[in-house]
């Protein structure tokens, strides 16, 4: 297999979107004429931060007809959008990756041009809007339109438009009509066919505290029996406190999350002390003393097992090191020629993208509850990608809830990575 292209990639902030949009092309064009980047990409994902959501088409527009060679685009918007080693909060930005996969290998859709039923999805790429009705059974049906049943992406975050970029072919897709390739409401997103090799991981950002358990009795969202005991009884135990105490009992409450796993998988998950993607992370909304109840942000059946956990700096950092480095342990061939060997011995915060690394491009959807202090600082979640992975292009935006598998999470960070390898 020849050598795998690395995605030009670009990034800007800048008051004027034409200002930032220049910087952007300057980048990209830049990129495209060094040998180890792709000279013809065809595949443009594209991040806004909400600054810009009022000239989304004008963004898409400009982008299309300076870069002809691009025939599809991709994108949304978000309160932040990720680049390689930076974030850009709360500020007008935009970031782009073209990505070089071949045109059968990927069909761009959305509400209006649906997946055609010709094209096998292996996986996707998704976008969404958050107001969208019946959200999660539209995104658990995108994943059984899957081979695989994996998605990944997320809720587009905005205080203004929320806006979402689908243009496949030359031009619009059929059906778009006047739209223009930029909508408001449902999902859109990019599939890509098996020939379109991608390793993804989640990061939850937590730690278990607790043994995991088995919900014996439960009402809705209300909790009432672990393992046959008292969930409420139980809760306290875990945190080593009571309520004759409520002060001290409910801010170590206030601190706690549960982590479900609807699946078998969950026992040696927990053996890892991190969440993997099978488990769901959600707050606890409320206490019922008289039934010695826990009231969670969402519906448990009874056999869901249930973990107590917290989330700070440091599970934050720890986790998402996890997952960089499962990455990187999947991808590095067993045996290491003396040329690869060398160049990946380079401190990865000071080294150049190498298509030793097989990386050609990653996207990193996060939380909006994730980015800045979350982590020690500003964009202190993006140096730690580019300290685990290396130098690689990147792309992506903080979501109001993130997509992985068939699931919505929240909180949480979801790392893909294009490859020259099959990982399942």
């Amino acid at each position: 297999m020849p050598a795998l292209k690395l995605f030009p990639h670009g990034h800007a902030t800048h008051p004027q979107w034409r200002m930032a949009a220049g910087l952007v092309l300057a980048q990209l064009r830049a990129q495209m004429a060094l040998p180890d980047y792709a000279n013809a990409p065809s595949l443009g994902l594209l991040y806004i931060t909400d600054h810009y959501a009022g000239d989304a088409q004008d963004i898409l527009d400009h982008l299309s007809g300076e870069l002809p060679e691009v025939t599809d685009w991709s994108g949304t918007v978000g309160i932040g959008i990720a680049a390689n080693n930076v974030e850009y909060f709360d500020e007008p930005a935009l970031s782009v990756m073209l990505c070089d996969l071949p045109a059968d290998q990927y069909r761009v859709f959305s509400g209006v041009a649906p997946l055609g039923l010709g094209f096998e999805a292996h996986t996707a790429l998704v976008h969404a809007d958050a107001n969208t009705h019946d959200l999660t059974e539209l995104v658990a049906e995108m994943a059984q339109r899957t081979e695989t049943g994996y998605l990944f992406g997320g809720l587009a975050s905005s205080r203004t438009r929320s806006v979402q970029f689908a243009v496949g072919g030359n031009g619009n897709i059929k059906g778009h009509g006047a739209a223009g390739g930029v909508f408001s409401g449902g999902l859109s997103g990019v599939a890509f066919a098996d020939g379109v090799h991608l390793v993804s991981r989640i990061t939850q950002g937590c730690q278990p505290i607790s043994a995991n358990r088995t919900v014996t009795a439960s009402d809705g969202n209300l909790v009432l029996e672990l393992d046959g005991q008292p969930a409420l009884t139980v809760l306290l135990h875990d945190l080593g406190v009571n309520l004759a105490q409520p002060q001290e009992a409910l801010a170590k409450v206030r601190n706690t999350l549960v982590g479900l796993t609807r699946s078998p998988a969950g026992d040696a998950v927990l053996r890892t002390a991190h969440f993997g993607s099978d488990v769901v992370v959600r707050h606890i909304i409320g206490l019922d003393p008289a039934r010695e109840g826990i009231a969670i942000a969402d519906t448990v059946d009874v056999g869901t097992r249930l973990a107590f956990c917290q989330r700070n700096m440091q599970a934050a950092r720890s986790d998402l090191v996890r997952i960089c480095a499962e990455i990187r342990e999947e991808l590095e061939p067993e045996e290491l020629s003396v040329e690869i060997a060398a160049a990946l011995a380079v401190p990865e915060a000071e080294s150049a993208p190498h298509p030793a690394r097989r990386i050609a491009g990653a996207v990193y959807v996060s939380c909006t509850g994730r980015g800045g202090i979350h982590f020690g600082g500003p964009s202190a979640e993006l140096q730690i990608v580019r300290r685990a992975l290396g130098d690689v292009p990147l792309v992506g935006f903080f979501a109001a809830g993130e997509i992985a598998r068939q699931n919505l999470y929240g909180y949480t960070g979801v790392l893909t990575v294009f490859t020259d390898s099959v990982s399942d």
